[in-house]
């Protein structure tokens, strides 16, 4: 199973595989086009009010995590997890993401859940 995360804004390599934008806004300035993104599926990424929290550095990455991978738990969240994995069975797959420090975002989490 290999799976990575790149910013999306990064231009596309070959060993890319599937391109999944992991991102629930669209990036900035970054035309369809030029993204070269497979897969967007919204419903797994944090919610408005995760996200917002986060951000606002009201909690810990650690807190974050715990609270990311609960809502990870819910059905149409998880089904998404799920349909994502198999992608990443039947080859590579990259998890595109905006975030500036995507070691330290919620791409990073689903890449070690994904691995």
């Amino acid at each position: 199973m290999s799976v990575r995360i790149r910013r999306v804004y990064e231009a596309p390599e070959p060993g890319d595989g599937v391109r999944v934008l992991v991102d629930r806004l669209w990036p900035r300035g970054l035309s369809k086009d030029a993204a070269h993104v497979d897969e967007w599926p919204k419903g797994l990424t944090p919610s408005t009010e995760l996200r917002r929290w986060y951000h606002a550095g009201a909690g810990s990455y650690e807190e974050f995590t715990d609270r990311y991978e609960a809502e990870l738990d819910a059905p149409d969240a998880a089904e998404l997890l799920d349909h994502v994995r198999e992608l990443a069975g039947r080859g590579a797959v990259t998890l595109l993401t905006a975030s500036k420090s995507p070691e330290r975002s919620h791409a990073a989490v689903l890449a070690r859940l994904l691995s």
